[in-house]
């Protein structure tokens, strides 16, 4: 199936996102999931049913939504059209319409002048919340519009009756205050939820436009190279382009000439600059501060890491708990269960307390608009957009809802040791020649292995590329051994493991032989990550146990350990030992897993929570819940805590979203509200939300 994702504008609630919901999987769509808060929507559905968008997205518009491409340009909304404009509309007349109850007696107590003042508010109240409420209605699914437009109204009506019927004692039938004031603070409560929506997904917007520049692409005319200047989008894999300092690079690629410093900030959170240089790979939006390069394109469109990552923290904020499933449940029989509450409330007070029909209306508008659903349904999308958008900004993906849940549950953490404890890079720690002649045994060693490109052999030759020169008749790999090559005199050299001779001095990493007799040997030794005895100590103040699952040697996982200080460690293990030994872990406590290898990823999709570095093996990047986009371990403590800590503000954003109507509604019926401190009520609960989730941009998490 086809995963598809697209924006429905014009949902203001949990019940309009179980609207679109159902209409998507009467399609056909399957694995629905909607946004209400950001509009986002995505699926999966297979070719058949694919066929059925188009009346799909017509019965969308019927609801009363517009469909958008999440790719494609965002149609302006005109500023009439915004809440904005239409909650300083509203203030404009409510706040005279209130000052009868500041300074009674005076002209604002007049009766037709405060008709007059509510009138133009309950119009723009009709404008608004009429259309979807009615649409609402007839699909049976009432939303939270129904609960405004019924509230609003029956003040309004009851108050005109009591101006023309009542005229002598019309002062005891007015409620167009009420009125008036119901719309304008749900339009304000509205204008501040959607601003602050707007603020928890600008790291996202700025992704988005960090995807879209343009770029000088080489076109290769009769041997000669010609550049034209293209935006980003025509790019395709293998072409070549120019990239100067100042620019930003148009594609993911690889540096074929030339060489700078580039800002990889948008991606990784550092903010020092990486060097690049032939053969480096090159981040689609980083920033070429010092340099000029010329780049092969390797990926572009939504292959690009960029779009990679926008894309799972898109699909990651629309996650669900257990938790918001209900609350999802429940605010689909949320507004008929509200307005049977509202009518019996009115019909307690009116017909069995005999409380007067002005006094019991009021009740039940009170219960109509204090009841929130909104609350239930942004609780979780705001904490995930939140937390994942400073994750991100800090070169942490975190790949759903599941990964943070398991960061407030870690105890116990398992590090692969090549590539993650240690750079995967060998360096030279000693070397010795057994006949005193150090510049023959570098010659020979560099004669060799300037011919290949393992690892090994890279860090000889950076090591020992001002070594005389020695030109080779001829080199041979001998896979799993070493190299042996022949002199154009015809003698043999040979660096690799050792031979099975008893001359030579045991336990060290390569030997050179001439002819086959020893001339010296080398010790290598892996480079420790610079980061990792930090990471490793920050661990243990937060209580989590390091242990080393590695599938290298005793001697050197040992080595490892006694530099990092870390107690347990398996050695020499097969990816399926791993995955066995990790199982074990597991049961004694919440376990996590870091690694890079192929060989790590049964291990990582079998942990509590799996995480992988940027630059590793494709198979473990797609088997890690959370990738460290800057390579490095360093972020790894602030990953758990923000995983954790963000977590935690879903649970309270729960708490409060459900605790608040258990409390407010029979509040509200017990008469203790009157409908303006309701509505009230209703907006900042919305904002309290808001502002709950925004906390966590600069919440201290480690």
């Amino acid at each position: 199936m086809k995963a598809v994702s697209f924006k429905v504008q014009g949902m203001s609630c949990a019940v309009c996102a179980s609207q679109v919901k159902k209409t998507f999987e009467n399609g056909g769509a399957k694995d629905v999931s909607v946004n209400f808060a950001t509009g986002d929507v995505t699926f999966r559905m297979d070719e058949k049913a694919e066929k059925k968008l188009p009346q799909i997205f017509k019965q969308i518009g019927r609801l009363g939504y517009t469909v958008a491409q999440t790719d494609g340009p965002q149609t302006p909304v005109a500023f009439y059209k915004t809440y904005l404009f239409r909650f300083l509309f509203c203030a404009g007349f409510t706040l005279p319409l209130l000052l009868h109850m500041i300074l009674p007696g005076t002209v604002w107590a007049n009766p037709h002048l405060q008709c007059l003042l509510a009138l133009p508010v309950y119009l723009m109240g009709l404008a608004g919340f009429a259309k979807p409420a009615l649409r609402s209605l007839l699909n049976r699914m009432p939303d939270m519009n129904v609960l405004i437009l019924l509230g609003a109204t029956a003040a309004f009506l009851y108050s005109l009756a009591g101006l023309f019927l009542y005229a002598e004692q019309a002062h005891h039938y007015l409620f167009f205050e009420s009125s008036a004031s119901i719309i304008t603070l749900v339009l304000l409560g509205r204008y501040l939820e959607e601003k602050a929506v707007e603020k928890t997904s600008s790291s996202i917007e700025d992704w988005v436009r960090l995807q879209k520049t343009t770029a000088r692409k080489i076109l290769f005319d009769r041997k000669a190279e010609k550049m034209v200047i293209v935006d980003n989008s025509e790019l395709q894999v293998g072409d070549r382009v120019l990239i100067n300092a100042g620019d930003q690079v148009p594609a993911d690629g690889c540096v074929l000439w030339g060489e700078a410093s580039v800002n990889e900030a948008m991606l990784t959170g550092e903010s020092d600059w990486i060097y690049k240089r032939p053969g480096d790979r090159l981040t689609g939006g980083a920033l070429l501060e010092s340099g000029t390069v010329k780049m092969q394109v390797a990926a572009v469109g939504k292959d690009t890491a960029l779009a990679c990552i926008i894309e799972r923290v898109k699909l990651a904020r629309n996650e669900k708990t257990a938790v918001q499933q209900l609350a999802d449940r429940l605010s689909a029989v949320f507004v008929p269960v509200v307005l049977a509450i509202a009518f019996t409330t009115f019909g307690l007070w009116y017909w069995l307390l005999d409380v007067p029909f002005a006094k019991a209306l009021m009740y039940g508008i009170s219960v109509t608009v204090i009841a929130c659903p909104c609350a239930m349904g942004l609780a979780t999308p705001l904490a995930l957009t939140v937390g994942m958008g400073r994750a991100a900004k800090n070169g942490i993906l975190i790949k759903g809802l599941r990964p943070l849940e398991a960061c407030t549950r870690i105890r116990q953490i398992a590090f692969d040791k090549t590539g993650t404890l240690t750079t995967g890079q060998p360096v030279v720690t000693a070397f010795a020649s057994l006949e005193n002649r150090e510049e023959e045994l570098k010659s020979f060693a560099l004669a060799l292995e300037k011919h290949s490109s393992h690892p090994i052999a890279r860090c000889i030759t950076q090591n020992w590329k001002d070594a005389a020169p020695l030109e080779m008749a001829s080199v041979t790999e001998i896979r799993g051994k070493g190299i042996v090559g022949l002199t154009a005199d015809g003698v043999e050299i040979f660096i690799g493991t050792a031979p099975d001779d008893a001359s030579f001095p045991p336990g060290h990493s390569l030997y050179v032989t001439r002819d086959r007799k020893p001339v010296g040997w080398i010790d290598l030794q892996e480079e420790v990550r610079p980061e990792a005895r930090e990471v490793i100590e920050g661990l243990k103040r937060l209580h989590i146990r390091p242990v080393i699952l590695s599938g290298d040697r005793e001697s050197k996982c040992q080595t490892v350990a006694r530099e990092l200080d870390i107690e347990t460690v398996y050695a020499a293990q097969t990816p399926e030992q791993k995955q066995a030994i990790l199982k074990k872990m597991m049961r004694t406590a919440p376990t996590a897993m870091v690694g890079d290898g192929i060989n790590d990823a049964p291990a990582l999709a079998t942990a509590h929570l799996g995480i992988s570095l940027s630059d590793a093996s494709r198979m473990a990047v797609q088997q890690a819940d959370i990738l460290l986009l800057d390579a490095s371990l360093k972020r790894l403590p602030l990953a758990l805590g923000l995983g954790k800590h963000t977590f935690i503000t879903v649970k309270e954003n729960l708490f409060w979203a459900f605790f608040y109507n258990v409390i407010a509604i029979p509040v509200a019926a017990c008469g203790f509200l009157t409908p303006t401190v309701a509505a009230a009520s209703m907006a900042l609960s919305d904002v309290f939300l808001l502002a709950n989730s925004l906390r966590l941009k600069f919440k201290k998490v480690i």
